[in-house]
């Protein structure tokens, strides 16, 4: 089965030291090449927030309420797409560290598989479903 273009062994994605090196060397191709594109977005939008706060330092003067309250809005869009892009990042980096345990696949929570269906939807899981709400209803 394949997860994303790489070729997944079975129904329920065993550990990664069940699966062929080719198997897994497609797999850390895929994470990698995630990992690059979430690495070049980040950089791209912390070098655009960066300009952002620079055009905002030198117009600040005789802004009225309307144009400072636009101004914070978009600093806090930009500085919540930058929390999101590292989150995304540090996920995916992580997929790959267990890859290389010979863990990925497998649930963080339960040590089950996780269901490949999952992993061809969000390769960087760490939890079965399961898990995951059990993890989410004791956050609330």
């Amino acid at each position: 089965m394949l997860v994303n273009g790489a070729v997944v062994a079975g129904k329920g994605a065993s550990t990664a030291r069940g699966r062929s090196a080719d198997e897994i060397e497609q797999i850390r191709v895929l994470l990698q090449s995630r990992f690059e594109d979430l690495d070049r977005e980040y950089e791209e939008a912390v070098a655009q927030n960066t300009r952002l706060r620079l055009v905002e330092i030198g117009d600040a003067a005789g802004d009225d309420q309307a144009d400072s309250g636009s101004k914070t809005a978009e600093r806090d869009a930009a500085t919540s797409l930058l929390r999101t892009l590292l989150d995304r990042r540090t996920q995916a980096e992580h997929a790959l560290h267990r890859l290389d345990e010979g863990t990925y696949g497998n649930c963080e929570g339960c040590s089950n598989p996780i269901p490949v269906e999952r992993l061809e939807v969000f390769p960087s899981a760490t939890t079965c479903v399961n898990c995951k709400q059990v993890r989410e209803r004791r956050a609330s």
